[in-house]
């Protein structure tokens, strides 16, 4: 998969320059939390791939995902979940919620890339 735009929800203004660094030829929207990726969703419906942290103020990761998942739209767009976290449940939870796939931080960018060519 070599999406075309895709939309990065993370807390960290590092992360989405090095994610942004990393899919030259997507376009890339931004979203500092949950809640604002939800409101990119509505403005972009048109997102091939989310890049989510796990942990992020006012609506986590896991709960972005389920939110995703009751209103459907995890059957078209799939979820990358990111995380210092690094807990065994943490990766359970994520996929368990619907996400395609859980990378740890720091992570090699190589292996981010190569999940998302799988997805």
């Amino acid at each position: 998969m070599k999406p075309s735009k895709v939309l990065i929800a993370d807390d960290s203004l590092l992360m989405h320059k090095l994610l942004h660094a990393l899919l030259p030829r997507s376009t890339v929207v931004h979203a500092m939390d949950g809640r604002e990726a939800l409101s990119r969703l509505e403005d972009h419906p048109d997102v091939e791939l989310l890049i989510v942290d796990l942990t992020m103020p006012t609506m986590s990761g896991v709960e972005l995902v389920e939110s995703l998942a009751a209103s459907g739209m995890l059957a078209r767009v799939p979820v990358v979940i990111m995380t210092t976290e690094g807990k065994e449940q943490d990766a359970l939870a994520c996929l368990q919620a619907g996400a395609a796939g859980y990378v740890r931080k720091p992570f090699q960018c190589q292996q981010l890339l190569d999940l998302i060519e799988r997805l």
